[in-house]
């Protein structure tokens, strides 16, 4: 039985207000610190580690519910320097390529997160 993962599409983006010597994508690791913490709570894990796909960077999370996955979806999206933008596909662990699914606006309205 396939597994549900969310795919969390954040446009690369460079973090606004940064020295010319900072690492731009900064916000990235701030996403991998929150999953991270989601991690050692059990409902949500990270399903694999993030990836940069042309102009966005894809997170991956898996856990016990659409609706819960998509409110972690939304709580990234609302980070600190996560650039506007974001959205969310939701597909499972068979899928060979990236964004192949449904996709989510985030914040999700109700009627999407099932």
């Amino acid at each position: 039985m396939p597994k549900m993962v969310v795919e969390i599409h954040v446009p690369l983006l460079a973090a606004p207000g940064l020295a010319d010597d900072e690492y731009p994508f900064s916000w990235i690791d701030d996403v991998q610190d929150f999953l991270a913490d989601l991690d050692e709570q059990g409902d949500v894990q990270e399903y694999d580690d993030g990836e940069e796909d042309g102009d966005v960077y894809i997170f991956f999370i898996t856990g016990s519910s659409e609706s819960a996955l998509l409110r972690v979806a939304s709580e990234v999206a609302a980070l600190d320097r996560v650039p506007a933008g974001a959205f969310a596909m939701v597909t499972d662990d068979e899928v060979e390529e990236f964004g192949m699914g449904r996709r989510v606006a985030l914040p999700p309205s109700p009627a999407s997160a099932n």
